[in-house]
């Protein structure tokens, strides 16, 4: 038979982990919407370019942290997913990710891409005349978007072409 100061204690554990238990639930909901960076305020996660021809990307958040691979196309567009620092952890198109220092970025604008002769037209409809055609890979500067569609410029080629066609550029955003 338990003691009075027996079942004290464990109905004091179980509010304890209780009360725990609710602190750890609350927590993870407001991490789960937290949406703008710690350090500079600006969305989470986001899209930006490479502003330098080359960049280390390293494991970790610091210059001590070995360098993973190497960037090496200028306006290439990122995905920003993290902030410490003077660091950025960036997501590729592939979904390949490190840390990159802030100086090695820019807030310009540029997708990738991802079909292959890609028709760029005059206007965003798909009757509309077309201006050019753009391989897969090519990078292009990015203008406006509504729903379906963004202009881009590439190679001094402008033109409209589906949002869904490039990455660099979520689905649901709307540029003027």
């Amino acid at each position: 038979m338990m003691s009075a100061a027996s079942r004290l204690r464990q109905r004091a554990i179980a509010v304890f982990s209780g009360i725990c238990g609710a602190a750890v639930i609350m927590t993870s909901g407001a991490d789960a919407q937290a949406t703008n960076g710690p350090v500079t305020n600006l969305p989470l996660p986001r899209f930006v370019s490479m502003k330098a021809a080359e960049g280390n990307v390293r494991r970790g958040p610091s210059l001590t942290h070995r360098i993973d691979w190497v960037y090496k196309r200028r306006n290439m567009p990122l995905r920003i997913t993290a902030e410490h620092g003077h660091w950025r952890r960036v997501e590729d198109l592939d979904g390949m990710g490190g840390w990159i220092h802030y100086s090695l970025l820019s807030g310009s604008r540029y997708v990738v891409v991802q079909q292959d002769h890609l028709q760029i037209r005059t206007r965003p409809e798909t009757q509309a005349q077309v201006t050019a055609e753009l391989k897969s890979g090519v990078i292009a500067r990015l203008g406006q978007c509504n729903d379906e569609w963004c202009r881009l410029n590439a190679g001094g080629y402008k033109g409209w072409a589906p949002k869904s066609r490039m990455w660099g550029v979520g689905a649901a955003e709307i540029r003027k």
